[in-house]
């Protein structure tokens, strides 16, 4: 790793401690940003109310629908860059780099002004209780504001990674944590704007890490330039990452259908369903998120040795990451078991009984198929980073299905306890998938036969490291 570039060469070195030292930061980020969620949380639930927390929790699968896209999609811009990185193309690399960004932008624009338009209908078809449909309405129109700001901080801190660059991400998500819980107290608690006053401290956060990330970008990257030669429009990469890219985020969206499927089965339950859900999904969240960010360090490892021509250090970083997931599940159970119940009255309040009992069995189950999610995130992430994601597509679809057939039992047979099985339900059938699709990728793979979304193999000039 280079003291001046601040980036890191996955294709060289043990698998084991590289997955891991450029987990390390991921995972962090994920648990600082889960902190300032979990502050959101905390302060509406405590401050606002049990109707104020349930009606943010509404908000969340259409705010995965959307805002998943973005993720998603910046996460795949990333790949092409990744690859180019692994394969020495510094000119490629400049070219997706630009192009990635254009489609951002077009993109933002387009679901800013789309979504504010058709929000409050949206929520009314997933039977947004009449009660919570104001709040619930005020808070995703913020967010939704907030678009471009999720897109600048997803895609800057996607190009660092895909160079290596896990740390400075983290760094700026940690300030931006930070950030985010001090303005909750001063919007929601001094200033008294409700659910907004959250929301704005989400978006506003955001921007600020997106802001300081793309400084170190184009300060402290020596790799990185600006050509106006470069900067202009290519047809050829624009369609190589729209191609890697929009799939991704369709797979975020198409399993966040199904969450929106199961959302409507638990507002069809009561408020109380609602607020446990609610409650106990955000704390499943704060332990299941550094899997996804172990699952986003495994992408830039497949792509930067996939652009490398080194796939037999892709086959054994799929086996140290399940090693990994597995010890981490592990952990999690432990901690759980111990500490759901206060954990889940501290963020509903323990006069909330009926809600806290709910958010205890939700964890008591979820808590223990972990792996399923686990595993996932690596033999997905797997499939992206070498280029085959439109799988991922067809693996949300297998959310999907699970996540539908969670919400039939919950509204037709067993209530609240088919909630509580729906998202490993949803992990499971996608991760059959991606099994089965990774094997037939490593069955038929071969320097001669490459995949259509293959790197540009030809150019041998090393990246000055």
């Amino acid at each position: 790793m280079s003291t001046k570039n601040k980036t890191r060469n996955l294709s060289q070195g043990h698998p084991l401690p590289q997955i891991l030292l450029f987990s390390l930061p991921l995972i962090l980020g994920t648990m600082f940003q889960q902190i300032y969620s979990f502050a959101d949380t905390v302060i509406v639930g405590r401050c606002l109310g049990a109707d104020a927390l349930a009606a943010v929790g509404n908000t969340g699968a259409l705010n995965f629908l959307i805002l998943g896209f973005i993720q998603g999609a910046c996460v795949g811009f990333g790949i092409p860059i990744a690859q180019s990185f692994g394969a020495g193309d510094v000119k490629d690399l400049h070219r997706y780099l630009w192009n990635g960004a254009w489609l951002c932008a077009t993109v933002s624009m387009i679901f800013t002004v789309s979504m504010l338009l058709i929000s409050r209908r949206l929520l009314t078809l997933i039977s947004t209780p009449a009660g919570l449909l104001d709040m619930s309405n005020t808070y995703i129109s913020v967010i939704f504001l907030g678009i471009s700001a999720t897109a600048l901080y997803n895609y800057s801190a996607s190009t660092l990674r895909a160079m290596g660059d896990s740390k400075h991400p983290f760094y700026f998500l940690l300030v931006s944590s930070f950030l985010n819980i001090a303005l909750d107290y001063l919007f929601i608690l001094w200033f008294q704007m409700g659910v907004a006053g959250a929301a704005i401290a989400t978006v506003l956060s955001q921007l600020v890490s997106g802001i300081l990330n793309t400084w170190w970008l184009f300060r402290h990257i020596s790799l990185i330039r600006v050509r106006k030669e470069e900067l202009a429009v290519s047809v050829p990469h624009l369609k190589k990452l729209s191609i890697i890219g929009l799939p991704m985020g369709f797979e975020y969206s198409v399993s966040a259908i199904g969450a929106i499927v199961m959302q409507n089965a638990i507002n069809t339950l009561g408020a109380v369903a609602m607020a446990a859900q609610t409650a106990g999904d955000r704390l499943r969240q704060f332990f299941t998120l550094p899997m996804e960010s172990v699952g986003m360090a495994i992408a830039t490892y497949a792509g930067q040795n996939y652009g490398a021509r080194r796939m037999d250090r892709v086959k054994s970083g799929i086996g140290w990451g399940i090693l990994i997931q597995t010890v981490y599940c592990v952990f999690c159970y432990i901690i759980l078991f111990f500490a759901k119940a206060p954990l889940a009255r501290f963020v509903l309040g323990a006069e909330e009984t009926e809600a806290v009992a709910g958010a205890v069995r939700y964890l008591s189950i979820i808590s223990c198929l972990f792996i399923f999610h686990g595993s996932l995130m690596i033999l997905r992430n797997t499939l992206q980073g070498l280029g085959y994601t439109t799988h991922a597509v067809f693996s949300g679809v297998g959310e999907l299905l699970g996540r539908s057939l969670g919400g039939f039992l919950a509204t037709n047979f067993f209530g609240f306890t088919a909630v509580c099985f729906s998202n490993p339900l949803a992990w499971i059938f996608a991760l059959c998938y991606c099994a089965v699709m990774l094997f037939r990728v490593f069955s038929s793979f071969s320097l001669s036969i490459r995949p259509s979304m293959s790197p540009n193999w030809k150019s041998k000039t090393a990246l000055k490291q």
